[in-house]
């Protein structure tokens, strides 16, 4: 029988086999099983005898191959019950080699969703075999347009059909309706001009961005509109998405072709932010993998955990490895973080209420290391909102859709242009595509020098510029790009 393993979002080929012998009746699973696929032998017992098939009262040795590879879930209860039953006689072996099989089963024979279903489809449509899925998985499988789907209610049904009597109806590739509400309104947010330009910056681009101000101030509701503000997703981008939130057992096929969006709180820890586990499982960033990850109360996170974010801000994937297996995943993640000012938090509030001193706003902000500054892209005060602005119902105030607009039009001269976002460029490439008037180069190489920007500083701002220049529709960076992508860079512990 052919099923498939989990490592990381990719699904390796795994072959059941099945040998019956004389000796004392018994099964025994082989090939680096772990503890749920062991238990198989009692749950396939029950569901056998369930569906009126006679268990064989012999010695069963069912080996799950290549034996390297960890083979963990419920997944191989429905190969290695076929594979009993073929190999007894019960079923015509004739049909197997076109099939691949995985679901749990329940005692009485109904088959249970899995997890990693999608991700698994994607791995196996181009073998040429008709996948056979617990119906309550097969939806999400059959988002993957070339592959063929066999949904199943029970092994009844799979034994009917394997044996010619009832063939399993092909679950036709679809993309599953949106009913999911939409993103929260920008126009929700009064005031707030500035952050709202920097949102937009950081939308066209993908743009990491850190809010700063006291509470209150609207920096949740901004970025929790972020998502709203976002090209539409891309088939692809949607599969790979939605393919991390299968294998977290997380899969809602409402949200499909939505931009994911993850706000853990400040005590989660760093396996659950970047992933692991004995059984390695992604994380929050992977979680948020095309769509933007939001950490609130930066500086109360502890040091240690925000830290792991360093290397896949700059990779967009994440190695986790363990003593017995090195598992990668994807994770391009948009950062947003929100902070306030001070320990109190009210530092720059026209009600003077904060009385922190200079050492105890310079050691709150050092909680962040400088390292992690770096690499933000823009980091940019929300002052409080002032009365007249939260009253006013004049609606001057731009809708989610119409930014979207013109995020979507600097996104397309972007990826025509050199096939991705600014955001995601690298150093060599932002030099090559960045296409900056000597002004503007002059204006960043003074800032270099009288603010002491490192060199990753110097390609951020770079970047930035030519996403602004982007939203502008204007080919060369101009001077006045060039200024504006300057006053978003703030260096660590700067007030």
């Amino acid at each position: 029988m052919h099923s498939r393993g989990l490592s990381g979002v990719a699904a390796p080929s795994v072959s059941v086999e099945v040998h019956l012998a004389g000796g004392l009746p018994g099964v025994h699973i082989v090939g680096l099983a772990e503890t749920e696929v062991r238990e198989a032998r009692d749950r396939v017992r029950a569901a056998v005898q369930n569906a009126q098939y006679e268990f064989p009262a012999r010695k069963i040795t069912v080996s799950l191959a290549p034996a390297d590879l960890p083979k963990e879930s419920g997944r191989f209860d429905l190969p290695i019950a076929i594979g009993i039953l073929a190999a007894s006689g019960q079923l015509p072996h004739d049909k197997l080699g076109a099939h691949e099989f995985a679901g749990e089963l329940a005692l009485t024979g109904e088959l249970r969703a899995i997890r990693g279903a999608l991700p698994m489809v994607l791995s196996a449509r181009h073998d040429g075999r008709a996948f056979v899925l617990p119906n309550a998985s097969a939806a999400e499988a059959a988002l993957v347009r070339d592959a063929t789907v066999l949904p199943a209610a029970t092994l009844l049904d799979v034994c009917a059909h394997l044996a010619g009597r009832s063939p399993l109806p092909t679950l036709d590739a679809r993309a599953p309706p949106r009913h999911a509400p939409e993103a929260p309104d920008l126009a929700d947010v009064h005031g707030q001009p500035h952050a709202k330009r920097a949102l937009e910056i950081a939308a066209a681009g993908s743009h990491s961005l850190l809010l700063i101000g006291p509470p209150g101030t609207g920096k949740s509701m901004l970025a929790h509109r972020l998502p709203g503000l976002l090209a539409a997703m891309t088939e692809a981008e949607a599969l790979e998405a939605a393919a991390i939130a299968s294998l977290a057992g997380g899969f809602d096929e409402r949200r499909w072709r939505m931009r994911p969006f993850r706000a853990p709180h400040h005590t989660a820890s760093a396996v659950a932010l970047v992933g692991g586990g004995g059984v390695p499982r992604p994380g929050e960033i992977s979680l948020a993998h095309h769509g933007v990850l939001f950490l609130d109360e930066l500086p109360e996170w502890d040091r240690h955990v925000i830290e792991v974010l360093r290397e896949p801000l700059e990779s967009a994937t994440i190695l986790v490895s363990r003593a017995a297996r090195h598992t990668s995943f994807p994770a391009q993640f948009q950062l947003v973080a929100a902070m306030n000012p001070c320990p109190c938090g009210w530092q720059g509030h026209e009600s003077g209420r904060c009385h922190c001193t200079g050492e105890q706003v310079r050691k709150y902000r050092w909680r962040v290391s400088g390292a992690l500054y770096d690499r933000i892209d823009m980091a940019i005060d929300v002052p409080p909102v002032r009365a007249e602005a939260m009253t006013a119902r004049d609606g001057a105030s731009e809708t989610s859709a119409t930014v979207r607009e013109r995020v979507e039009a600097a996104h397309a001269r972007q990826v025509a242009r050199q096939g991705k976002a600014n955001g995601r460029l690298t150093a060599a490439e932002i030099e090559r595509v960045a296409n900056a008037r000597p002004p503007a180069i002059a204006l960043l190489a003074k800032a270099v020098s009288q603010r002491a920007l490192s060199a990753r500083g110097y390609h951020r701002v770079l970047k930035l510029a030519r996403t602004i220049a982007d939203l502008a529709c204007v080919a060369p960076i101009e001077p006045a790009h060039m200024a504006e992508a300057l006053g978003y860079r703030r260096e660590p512990g700067v007030g």
